[in-house]
């Protein structure tokens, strides 16, 4: 089946939604949404602790101070341009969001309610201050809900529960790269799409499941960058990945910095404040890289709590009650439910999970997406959102600032893909633009292989949560590389057993898999690549930061000569106002 928009939006989370709702502002162009899931259980629901933005309602607080802690916050690789963009934007998006109705808690003035977030300071660095500005623990929630409801009445299309097979990318007559539409799979009858399009903006969220413990749902694998990647394209700064450091022991499920803004406290096995010891000035409120590690020291050192000693402790029992259950009502239930354990009057049993991708496909800071690290671009096509690398997060992103890069650099790439297609035509599809997905459903259909995706992805999950997680060495990423050869051997055997057409999960979950391969790939070649520490990239065998030497975004290709081999090149780092200083709080 064929169908033509001029703006095609491919997810339907937060970025997604406000990149579709600000295009379809541009009444000169039709817009459509293609989403994996049904729109409001996309994930940016999950997201619990609020926006990051300088409103100074509880205490003084500027646009400048934000931008500082956005730049050093990611270890000096955040692109300057875009963190200044960012935090300027960040303020008027809020007061839009609250103007279409989403419901903020307030302060008993009636403004926006902000309450304290990791790695957020006054004065450049010297004190934490409010500038979350959140709806209890349930901000993600309330934004996907509020953008939703504004794209419908804005008369939006919206085509839910497609899974997108390929990216119509060709070189023109001039030898550039154009976008032409996507290739998507309707899960409920099994029939390949064809969308062809004048502007595509990619929203497709992350890649946590390539993980063992994570707090992404199930349905974040990394398609878009694999087939952004699988094209000879680049993926940015792919060796940042974030743990948050409290994720519920052993299941991951979030629970937010929003509790330790409120006044939570982490203490190992003995009650000891122990991040008193790693970051002086402003404790538990410390960058989630540096909390995710100060507890992996713990661990490692033997003050875990627990039979196992394999977990930390949240204490929020000094909290009077009207403040965790008012304001924490979501990760008080989720305490209540999953570990029998009352954050009134118990600890919280935590340890870190595998959580947001600084990297990915790389843009300008309108959402245009890069081809390369010269800043050549795929004409047409645009991204925005976890999928997409702006570099405003570096090597470590801080808290509350994806909801606010969501909702920025989302409605930069909505407006800037309309202003595109009321100036473009429809481009002309290949002959046969369905054919690679339709063979890769004949394939995995048809084949008479023996290997067994879900096997094969058990295997990735825990070797990448073994050797590419919080603490990374030589040794642990070059054998990962290895397995990682062996499982895209395998993968190449695996078959599925259900042949059906309705609702094939098994169809779905393989492809998935062959997604995740690709992306961790990319990942752990960047990694053992960069020879330092930086951000969330701690590598025990190079300790330091070096400036000199890497001060520099990763561009990880595949060698389509050479099937498992990972091209590396580089592009500059913008500066800009703040030189890079060491990183203490």
């Amino acid at each position: 089946m064929h169908h033509r928009y001029d703006v095609l939006v491919v997810g339907a989370g937060g970025s997604g939604l406000m990149s579709a709702l600000y295009a379809s502002k541009n009444k000169n162009v039709s817009v459509a949404v293609l989403s994996k899931l049904y729109p409001t259980r996309s994930h940016t629901g999950a997201a619990q602790g609020g926006v990051g933005a300088a409103l100074g309602n509880v205490s003084e607080d500027h646009w400048e101070w934000h931008m500082f802690d956005t730049v050093k916050g990611g270890d000096y690789l955040t692109d300057q341009d875009a963190a200044e963009v960012f935090a300027k934007d960040v303020i008027d998006a809020v007061y839009e969001l609250e103007h279409m109705g989403l419901p903020f808690s307030r302060l008993p003035d009636g403004k926006i309610a902000q309450r304290k977030f990791g790695g957020h300071t006054k004065e450049f660095g010297k004190a934490p201050v409010e500038r979350a500005c959140y709806a209890v623990d349930r901000t993600g929630h309330m934004i996907l809900q509020t953008l939703y409801q504004q794209s419908v009445k804005s008369g939006v299309t919206f085509f839910n529960e497609y899974q997108v097979l390929d990216l119509i990318i060709e070189d023109d007559a001039l030898g550039e790269k154009v976008c032409r539409g996507v290739v998507a799979l309707e899960i409920s009858t099994g029939e390949i799409h064809t969308f062809h399009a004048k502007s595509v903006v990619l929203a497709a969220g992350g890649y946590g499941r390539a993980f063992k413990v994570t707090s992404n749902a199930l349905s974040l694998t990394g398609d878009l960058m694999s087939i952004y990647y699988r094209k000879g394209l680049p993926l940015e700064d792919l060796e940042f990945y974030q743990f948050h450091p409290t994720g519920i022991a052993k299941l991951g499920i979030l629970i937010t910095e929003g509790a330790r803004g409120e006044g939570g406290i982490l203490r190992n096995d003995s009650g000891e404040r122990f991040m008193e010891r790693y970051a002086p000035t402003i404790k538990d409120l410390a960058p989630r890289d540096m909390v995710s590690r100060a507890i992996y020291m713990e661990l490692r050192e033997g003050r875990g709590a627990g039979k196992d000693k394999d977990y930390l402790l949240l204490d929020l029992t000094h909290l009077p009650r009207e403040i965790v259950e008012g304001r924490l009502p979501d990760i008080t239930d989720f305490a209540r439910t999953y570990l029998g354990v009352d954050p009134v009057k118990q600890p919280v049993p935590i340890q870190p999970t595998a959580h947001y991708a600084m990297g990915g496909i790389p843009t300008s800071i309108d959402g245009e997406a890069l081809a390369d690290g010269n800043g050549n671009l795929v004409r047409g096509l645009y991204a925005a959102g976890e999928v997409a690398c702006v570099s405003l997060h570096g090597a470590n992103r801080l808290g509350t600032n994806s909801l606010g890069d969501l909702i920025v650099f989302g409605k930069r790439a909505g407006i800037a893909a309309a202003k595109y297609a009321e100036g473009a035509h429809f481009e002309e599809l290949p002959a046969r633009p369905d054919a690679f997905a339709k063979g890769e459903i004949e394939r995995l259909k048809s084949g008479t292989g023996t290997e067994n995706a879900a096997r094969i992805r058990k295997e990735l999950q825990e070797t990448m949560m073994d050797n590419v997680s919080i603490f990374r060495t030589d040794e642990t990423m070059s054998r990962q590389v290895e397995v990682l050869k062996e499982l895209q051997a395998r993968y190449k055997n695996v078959s599925v057993h259900d042949t059906t057409a309705r609702y094939n999960t098994e169809l779905t979950e393989a492809l998935e898999v062959g997604y995740l391969l690709d992306v961790a790939e990319a990942m752990t070649a960047s990694a053992l690549n960069r020879k330092e520490s930086r951000g969330a990239h701690a590598r025990e065998d190079y300790p330091d930061r070096d400036d000199e030497s890497w001060l520099k975004h990763t561009m990880a290709y595949r060698d389509l000569s050479r099937p498992g081999n990972v091209l590396i090149g580089y592009k500059p780092v913008v500066l800009g106002r703040f030189e890079p200083k060491p990183r203490v709080y």
